[in-house]
C-alpha cells in the first residue's frame, strides 16, 4: 500500500508547491509509482508539469470533481510526460469546494474517501495544498499517513510552523490518528545572509535533529526558472543545485517512508 505525503504550510510563499512538484519527480525518477494530487485552487503544482491555463479549460475532470464526490479519482487522474509521475489536476473551480464542502456532514474527509480508492496503485501519492488551514487544507490534513513542512528560513516561519503544528495535533487528535510529521525542509536557504543561519540556529534549538531533514533547497534561479517551463528542476536543469538538493531529499523521504 502507497504512502500519502502532504506538503503543508499555511504560510505563503515558503516554496510548497515548488517542493510538491520536484519531489515527486525526483521519486520518479527513483522508480517509484507516484501520483501528485494538486488540492490548491491556483493550480500551479498543474501547471508545474506543464497544464497550462488553456490546457485547464479542456479537462473534463479534475480534483473539485473528486473531492466533491463527482466523480472517481481514476477518472481524473492523467499521466505526465514525466517518469512514473501521475496528475490529478486542479482549477480554480476547486475554489468553491471551500464553500460547498461546509454542507457535508464528514467535510474533511472527503479527500481521505477518495484516496483510498486508489492507494494500492502507487508508491507515493504527494498532495499539494493551499496556505491555508481551511477545508480544503483540513482534508489534506486528514487524508495522509505523514506531512512534510517546507519552511523558509525566516523571522516569521517559527511562528507559522507552531501554528500548523498546533492543527496537526488537533487532527491527530480527533480525526487521523495515524498522522505523523515526517520533518521540516528548509527551502530558498542561503547561507550567506546572516538571517538565514540565526532562523537555522533556532529551530534546531527548538526542535529534534529526526524532526529535520538534512536536506537543505538552496535558493537557485534554475528551481525559479522550470515552473514558466512546465518541467520539474530534474528534467529542465538536471545538473543545476536544486536538482540535486531534490534528488537527495527524495531518497531520504524514501528511507523516512
Amino acid at each position: 500500500m502507497g504512502k500519502i505525503i502532504t506538503i503543508a504550510n499555511q504560510k505563503g510563499g515558503v516554496a510548497k508547491t515548488t517542493t510538491a512538484i520536484n519531489l515527486s519527480a525526483a521519486l520518479g525518477q527513483l522508480g517509484k509509482r507516484v501520483l501528485l494530487a494538486d488540492l490548491d485552487p491556483q493550480g500551479n503544482a498543474s501547471s508545474g508539469y506543464g497544464i497550462r491555463a488553456v490546457d485547464k479549460k479542456k479537462l473534463e475532470l479534475t480534483s473539485y470533481d473528486v473531492i466533491m464526490g463527482l466523480a472517481r479519482p481514476h477518472e481524473a487522474i492523467i499521466k505526465t510526460g514525466f517518469s512514473n509521475v501521475w496528475l490529478l489536476p486542479a482549477t480554480q473551480e476547486l475554489a468553491e469546494a471551500e464553500i460547498r464542502l461546509l454542507k457535508f456532514e464528514q467535510k474533511t474527509l472527503q479527500l481521505r474517501k477518495a484516496l483510498l480508492q486508489i492507494k494500492d496503485e502507487y508508491d507515493v501519492i504527494i498532495v499539494d495544498t493551499l496556505p491555508s488551514l481551511g477545508v480544503l487544507a483540513l482534508n489534506t490534513l486528514s487524508a495522509c499517513d505523514s506531512i512534510i513542512v517546507p519552511m523558509q528560513c525566516e523571522p516569521y516561519s517559527l511562528e507559522g510552523v507552531s501554528e500548523l503544528f498546533a492543527t496537526i495535533k488537533r487532527i491527530k487528535k480527533n480525526v487521523n490518528k495515524s498522522l505523523q510529521i515526517m520533518g521540516i525542509v528548509f527551502t530558498m536557504v542561503d547561507t550567506r545572509l546572516t538571517v538565514n543561519r540565526d532562523v537555522m540556529r533556532k529551530i534546531k534549538r527548538e526542535f529534534p535533529a529526526d524532526a529535520l531533514f538534512s536536506t537543505e533547497i538552496p535558493r537557485n534561479v534554475k528551481i525559479a526558472e522550470a515552473p514558466s517551463h512546465g518541467t520539474p528542476i530534474a528534467y529542465y536543469a538536471p545538473d543545476s543545485k536544486g536538482a540535486e538538493a531534490y534528488a537527495r531529499l527524495a531518497k531520504e523521504v524514501l528511507k523516512r517512508i
